[in-house]
């Protein structure tokens, strides 16, 4: 076991030119084709020379910052994505907001509910003259 205080050591033997030859020749084989390199953002695809591909990523990504400034631009202002009730109109945090319209709902659904037990039966509306007896027959005039 290391003392904690040494560095791990490190073989500093030299390498034959044959071995060093074949230890290349290995990495080669194994080394990533362009196409994996370009699809993990490791090599540019462009066509461009490599003298100006670092312009050219510039360029891209001043585009896409006016790009986003004038979309920020162009964007409605708060109030009016509240009124047009693509933002909720609320003061919670957004971790708890949907659990917030979720109380909301079922606190509309329970004043309905209590509501709906509360209106006057059928026949209190009959007797009041507010219904007619018979639902079928056309109202008097």
């Amino acid at each position: 076991m290391a003392d904690e205080n040494t560095a791990p050591s490190v073989d500093e033997t030299p390498l034959s030119p044959i071995e060093r030859q074949e230890s290349l020749e290995k990495h080669l084989q194994m080394r990533p084709d362009a196409q994996d390199l370009k699809n993990r953002n490791i090599l540019r695809d462009t066509h461009a020379a490599p003298a100006i591909q670092s312009a050219q990523l510039e360029l891209e990504r001043q585009q896409a910052t006016d790009s986003l400034r004038k979309g920020l631009e162009k964007r409605p202002e708060k109030e009016e994505l509240i009124g047009r009730n693509i933002l909720p109109d609320s003061t919670a945090a957004p971790a708890i907001q949907g659990q917030q319209k979720e109380l909301q709902k079922h606190m509309r659904a329970d004043s309905l509910e209590q509501k709906l037990q509360q209106r006057p039966k059928p026949e209190e509306l009959m007797k009041e003259g507010i219904l007619d007896e018979d639902p079928t027959s056309p109202t008097k005039e």
